[in-house]
């Protein structure tokens, strides 16, 4: 194992509560999580950041098999004029589209996908006939690109990223409602129960609905310094897209029907959530359930001792083989510094062993999340390794709810929106769902936008417009 010993050792130059982007910057090369590519805008991610990913895509692989959604591969170049034939998605994807120079005989532009509707609904033109084809239900893992005019942020904003796009087809608007709402959940028990990340769920407004879908539904984080992450959503599609890409089937009334389609997706912004969520000033801290690493050990080691604690370091970590334990035996650097290096990378517990801890057949065990050091009888770590994990990510929720919770407010005037927003809180307002609407207050607060809407049984005004509505928008700056 090499380490980069100058940059570890260095550690994060800057608090999160001081400076949470210089902080989060420095976290994400330090940890050895991503690193920026030649290409402006672009990152690349490290093997400490993709083993998250391959977590993450563990667990809801096994969500996709219980909802018979299977996995698929289309290609990553679309013709132009596929973007055309919708013309809300065109609208929307046409500032973020890059195409490649094509040097075949065809005149046609192909663009990059920035999502992959088009291209995937015209093989489904092809595959739907029948009511019996019915639900066709696909998945794909893949990159998409998104030519991005802001300021980039490693796994929080790029050109590039990773993500699922689950693409589903339905005989009948129940149905994919149904998918759609259903879908939204899995992404929230996703966040709380694998990120430990607490989210809150809704419906997107009429501005903010995903272009060419009837309906978006929402799941939306609180980062620490008070700015909303959308971290997943289900779309409604309604027929628009069957219709132009001629997705229809003949029904058991032997008459042809246009199909009803969802699409949802999640994206490497999970990473960057779970940085931001949980890291403190040391570094990372991984939940253990998206920790591919849940124990790291450290030997103490002496010239007189040494191989009678690397014997036994070695059969604890046989013994916790399920736990996918790291053995660093690196005699070349110190204990103090090694215990740095595991800090920073996040890992959950660490367990230090020395000669003394033989002698009384026991071992200290570290939590990364509060650094409380407990000495543990040798015949017992197994279960108390077990209890610790478990009892780390729910602290770590718990703390994370906590925060959000004390971050939902509301606010009557727009000035009173204004200063709440800038306290870093998600606010509720009345609001008129209208585009024009939204706009206006979005210009007003300096870009805070709705993250979601809902509809309350008690009317009130409109913050913008004083007209009376039964909308309640929750406003946020956001990334």
């Amino acid at each position: 194992m090499t380490q980069n010993k100058k940059q570890t050792q260095e550690g994060l130059t800057v608090k999160k509560s001081k400076d949470m982007s210089e902080w989060y910057t420095q976290l994400v090369q330090k940890a050895e999580l991503a690193d920026y590519a030649p290409v402006k805008g672009f990152m690349i991610i490290r093997p400490n950041a993709y083993a998250i990913w391959e977590k993450i895509q563990d667990y809801f692989n096994k969500i996709l098999d219980k909802m018979e959604v299977r996995n698929a591969y289309f290609p990553l170049l679309i013709p132009e004029s596929f973007f055309k034939k919708e013309a809300q998605h065109a609208k929307g994807f046409a500032p973020e589209l890059a195409y490649v120079k094509n040097s075949d005989t065809s005149d046609e532009a192909l663009a990059i996908r920035p999502t992959s509707e088009t291209i995937m609904y015209d093989s489904y033109s092809k595959w739907v006939r029948s009511h019996r084809d019915l639900p066709l239900k696909i998945n794909q893992w893949c990159n998409v690109l998104r030519w991005e005019v802001k300021q980039t942020k490693p796994f929080m904003r790029t050109r590039e990223f990773l993500w699922q796009e689950g693409h589903n087809v339905f005989a009948t608007e129940e149905d994919a409602e149904g998918d759609m709402m259903n879908v939204i959940q899995e992404y929230k028990k996703l966040l709380e129960a694998q990120l430990a990340i607490p989210v809150l769920l809704g419906r997107k407004s009429r501005a903010e609905t995903f272009a060419g879908a009837k309906t978006t539904m929402t799941i939306e984080a609180l980062m620490p310094d008070g700015k909303a992450l959308q971290c997943g959503t289900s779309h409604n599609l309604g027929q628009n897209f069957a219709k132009t890409f001629d997705i229809t089937f003949k029904g058991e009334d032997e008459k042809k029907h246009a199909a009803w389609q969802t699409s949802w997706g999640f994206s490497t912004r999970l990473i960057g959530a779970v940085i931001m969520a949980h890291g403190d000033d040391q570094g990372l801290v991984l939940p253990p359930r998206v920790a591919k690493n849940q124990i790291v050990i450290v030997p103490i080691l002496f010239d007189k001792t040494q191989d009678k604690v690397l014997k036994k370091s070695k059969q604890i970590m046989k013994t916790l083989g399920k736990f996918n334990p790291i053995l660093d035996d690196r005699i070349s650097y110190s204990p103090g510094w090694k215990f740095h290096e595991w800090e920073l990378k996040g890992i959950p517990i660490r367990i230090e062993l020395g000669p003394r801890d033989l002698d009384k057949k026991q071992i200290t065990l570290v939590r990364r999340d509060t650094g409380k050091k407990e000495i543990i009888k040798e015949k017992e770590l197994a279960k108390k390794i077990s209890e610790t994990l478990e009892d780390i990510q729910k602290s770590l929720f718990e703390k994370s709810k906590k925060f959000l919770d004390s971050r939902i407010d509301s606010a009557e005037s727009m000035r009173e929106l204004k200063s709440k927003l800038s306290e870093g809180k998600i606010v509720k307002v009345y609001m008129v769902d209208s585009p024009d609407v939204e706009d206006k207050i979005k210009e007003k607060t300096g870009g805070a936008t709705s993250r979601m809407v809902e509809v309350s049984k008690k009317e009130g005004r409109c913050i913008e417009t004083g007209e009376k509505t039964n909308t309640i928008a929750y406003f946020a700056k956001s990334y």
